[in-house]
């Protein structure tokens, strides 16, 4: 898939944070006990595991997979048809079936964009919060004790992320399609 020049810039700040947590965690990986914390909560850790590449590296993976879903998503965004651009028999009830669409299309080509980058920010802000989780998981010691912030510094970026992509779309669904 060729991403388009505005998926492209913003994913700048993505591939800097994924290539920043690869490399944080391969320094790490050598020094970390054998068992390692597999979940934290509130409480510190609540769960060990034995150290290997898959559970060293998991929020790393986990990452992974959210910038390629949450791209993909940014991407499609800009590359639907938006409601302003649709001909105007199109949204009538026995409309052609390819005009006609349940798809829930952005109003504008602007607001098209808008959304496409905040799912981006979405995603810098999942691998924040994951960031923070390696700083737990990547401890040269097995603590069970995590301070009592973290788990509220690992939960925020997320929050700002998902409120600032139902802004984008609330604000796309009052604007006029026109």
């Amino acid at each position: 898939m060729v991403f388009s020049a505005p998926v492209r810039l913003w994913q700048l700040p993505n591939a800097a944070l994924l290539v920043a947590m690869a490399l944080w965690g391969i320094l790490r990986y050598p020094h970390l006990p054998h068992r390692i914390p597999q979940h934290f909560g509130v409480d510190g850790v609540d769960a060990w595991t034995d150290r290997s590449i898959g559970t060293a590296f998991g929020p790393v993976f986990v990452f992974i997979g959210a910038t390629v879903l949450l791209t993909a998503c940014a991407e499609l965004t800009l590359r639907v048809t938006p409601q302003s651009e649709l001909p105007d028999d199109a949204t009538a009830p026995f409309a052609p079936a390819p005009a006609r669409s349940s798809l829930n299309r952005p109003r504008t080509r602007a607001s098209a964009l808008s959304i496409a980058r905040t799912l981006l920010v979405l995603n810098t802000c999942t691998g924040i919060s994951l960031a923070i989780g390696c700083g737990v998981l990547w401890r040269s010691t097995p603590e069970q004790q995590v301070s009592g912030w973290l788990f509220t510094a690992m939960i925020v970026p997320i929050l700002v992320g998902t409120a600032l992509t139902i802004v984008s779309a609330a604000r796309d669904r009052k604007s006029p399609a026109g």
